[in-house]
């Protein structure tokens, strides 16, 4: 999931809290008004309502990327005795991910029960045919014209718009009546109206309209350098007072006087004392007032972000005060949007993340909350990051006990991010020898992988107290984990072998700027994709449509199985012709190609950002040491429930047939678009008397995905 954190930001300005949350109040009053209405064509609809299914409540708790391997380890050293317990009364297996095992792809599959073709999520980020340039492939968020006149014009809004295709799930529960409740699924942004309650999730960008972008205020002029996910900011320091700008929302584009367009940027002061008799300082942002010692965090904290026309925009952080001598140091946390006061609707209805706000207090809404890049540029410590991560994590299980408790029926899924975030940043413990221990040797958080395990366990066993005798419970991950200890630049792969060009000394610019595309004819992009230059699809393709078949197999035949010469061993498995791999209307927008690493393996960092630069494997010397970006045969996911599944000797299921599953155990009829298959699952002990519901398919229209 790197890309997104390195990725360019998503373009986008605000028109303030007020429109939304009068939004929500005009949304509450008008379904007080008119439930006499609603109530009377419910009572005339019945044949569509509430259908009869062998249960009544289905609780899925995700865990992304958790792995089965290191589970079963766990479990067989008495470490993850809930999951053991479960696993004794129902059922533990793999669950097959998607291609490429790549979270955007994984959770698009898994709520719409379709492969990527008919959703038409690939990657974290697709590119622009004309200009070859990356944009974020879930969500296009606009920003208003504000040249000319228009910038007199207050409240101009940006526009946002979900680009995954394919219907959820859970929205075809509530057509035929079921209430679901959907916390932080990834690939939900923006919320998508239901029968039911959201809060978005991966994609969901932070204040300044990025992925999540960290700030350094420091007061040493050598760290003031571009750095990757993050920006560092020089501070005034005058005696015991010091002071920085920190900067918020993008403003908008304006027009100037001589004809040209230009950006800004809300900023506010962030004033510092230090105390004479300790070593605590006093922060001071507007309003808000708090002190800190040397390794404390303040917590959220709200920032009034000034705007046009007298509005200001409310925005939370994180303030943690590194160090204040022989430098000052503060890191502030990418600015996510104040779920209490929203600048744009993160929840369905609008009404239900200031519910949220006002119910647990404040908490993270940045997709990506948890900030590996902070970590990555070592200017958060593996304890720093740590506590953030769980305290993000804490707030979610406020959230699902609380809707477990109000909700007995219907659907609850609510996904975890830590177990993926964790991993990723200290995979590198478990692996003697791994180029990200330079340096990094003794540390004192060497176990966190198996902690977390230990606690996600904990949190299951929580779960499944709280439920019925009857309830439907699923532990289920989107993938798995390995080592990530070499990178591969498949741009430097392609040009050695001829099928990519440069323009002389370009070849240092990110995006595949520098590709001289009227001698290209396929471009690496993204983590797993090649692509090729292809005409009448890129705006300078050159490969023949006639010809492109061929190209995909002679790049499949000669780039499967190649040997990384340091270390002696394959790098890439295999790679899948995304024609084969793929059905639907959307395969023609994704990659031709997906290649599929070896473990110990994955794009590299250059490879990441489109740089043809550098050599074809190098080692990964980053916090981020752990991936999943590889085969999907060596990274399965994990899927626990409690009951017994009718799986034939050395069958898994895959995470494409828990969308079809969950509807025939609701008793709702299976739309045909959907590629997965129902799962057998043997009934409760408590239902036994009950007959089963057979399994129905909806006819779906030939060559559609809804």
């Amino acid at each position: 999931m790197i890309f997104l954190y390195i990725g360019p930001g998503a373009g986008l300005t605000f028109a303030g809290s007020l429109f939304v949350i009068l939004s929500a109040v005009l949304l509450l009053l008008v379904l007080v008004a008119t439930w006499p209405i609603r109530l009377l064509l419910a009572l005339l609809s019945t044949g569509r309502r509430a259908p009869k299914g062998t249960v009544r409540q289905i609780v899925v708790i995700g865990l992304d990327g958790l792995d089965p391997g290191r589970t079963r380890r766990l479990i067989d050293e008495g470490k993850m005795p809930n999951f053991e317990a479960l696993a004794a009364r129902g059922t533990f297996t793999d669950l097959k991910t998607t291609l490429p095992p790549m979270s955007p792809v994984a959770w698009s599959s898994f709520q719409t029960g379709t492969n990527p073709g008919k959703h038409a999520i690939f990657d974290f980020l697709n590119r622009d045919l004309r200009t070859y340039r990356p944009y974020l492939s879930s969500a296009r968020i606009t920003e208003p014209d504000r040249r000319g006149w228009r910038k007199w014009i207050p409240g101009t809004r940006a526009s946002v718009r979900m680009l995954r295709k394919s219907k959820p799930f859970w929205k075809i529960l509530g057509d035929h009546g079921l209430f679901s409740t959907i916390l932080r699924v990834p690939i939900s942004f923006p919320p998508e109206p239901f029968r039911g309650v959201s809060l978005s999730a991966m994609c969901t960008p932070d204040l300044r309209g990025t992925q999540g972008t960290f700030t350094l205020l420091t007061t040493d002029a050598a760290e003031c350098r571009s750095r990757t996910g993050g920006i560092s900011i020089l501070m005034d320091r005058r005696g015991s007072r010091t002071e920085a700008w920190l900067p918020g929302p993008p403003l908008g584009q304006s027009s100037n006087r001589n004809g040209s367009s230009s950006s800004s940027e809300s900023r506010v002061r962030v004033l510092l004392r230090r105390k004479s008799s300790d070593a605590t300082v006093q922060f001071q942002i507007g309003k808000t007032r708090f002190s800190l010692k040397p390794g404390e965090s303040s917590g959220w904290q709200a920032v009034r972000f000034p705007c046009e026309w007298g509005r200001s925009i409310s925005g939370l952080c994180e303030f943690r005060l590194l160090s204040i001598s022989p430098e000052l140091r503060v890191y502030v946390s990418p600015i996510q949007i104040d779920a209490g006061q929203p600048v744009m609707p993160i929840a369905h209805p609008p009404l239900y993340s200031i519910y949220l706000r006002k119910l647990h207090g404040p908490f993270a809404t940045l997709g990506l909350a948890e900030d590996t890049w902070g970590l990555n540029s070592d200017v958060l410590s593996e304890a720093d990051f740590l506590d953030q991560a769980w305290r993000i994590h804490d707030e979610r299980e406020r959230m699902l006990f609380e809707s477990l408790k109000t909700s007995p029926d219907g659907l609850t899924i609510c996904v975890f991010d830590g177990p993926d975030r964790i991993q990723h940043m200290f995979y590198r413990h478990d692996v003697p020898g791994h180029p990200a221990n330079l340096g990094r040797e003794n540390s004192p958080h060497a176990r966190a992988i198996d902690e977390m395990y230990a606690r996600m366990d904990d949190l299951v066993g929580r779960v499944a107290k709280t439920l019925h005798d009857d309830a439907l419970l699923m532990v289920i991950s989107d993938h798995g984990f390995c080592d990530f200890s070499r990178g591969v630049n498949l741009n430097i792969w392609l040009r050695d072998h001829g099928y990519l060009t440069t323009r002389a000394g370009a070849e240092t610019e990110d995006y595949l700027a520098g590709v001289d595309w009227e001698k290209t004819r396929a471009y690496a992009f993204g983590l797993n994709g090649i692509y090729i230059n292809l005409a009448g699809r890129e705006h300078q393709g050159i490969v023949a449509p006639g010809d492109a078949a061929t190209l995909r197999a002679e790049i499949c035949e000669r780039l499967t199985g190649i040997i990384d010469p340091e270390r002696q061993s394959v790098a890439i498995r295999r790679v899948y012709d995304s024609r084969e791999a793929y059905t639907g209307p959307y395969v023609n927008e994704g990659p031709d190609l997906i290649v599929g690493y070896e473990a110990g393996y994955r794009a590299s960092w250059e490879n990441a950002v489109g740089r043809v630069d550098g050599p074809l494997f190098s080692d990964n010397t980053r916090a981020w040491s752990g991936d999943h970006c590889v085969d999907p045969e060596i990274v399965p996911g994990v899927l626990l429930i409690n009951r017994r599944l009718a799986l034939e000797p050395g069958e898994s299921p895959a995470l494409i047939d828990l969308a079809p599953t969950i509807l025939q155990q609701f008793g709702v009829p299976v739309p045909g678009h959907m590629d997965g298959r129902v799962i057998p699952i043997n009934e409760s002990r408590a239902a036994t008397a009950k007959a089963k519901t057979p399994v129905q398919h909806e006819p779906a229209m030939a060559g559609s995905a809804p």
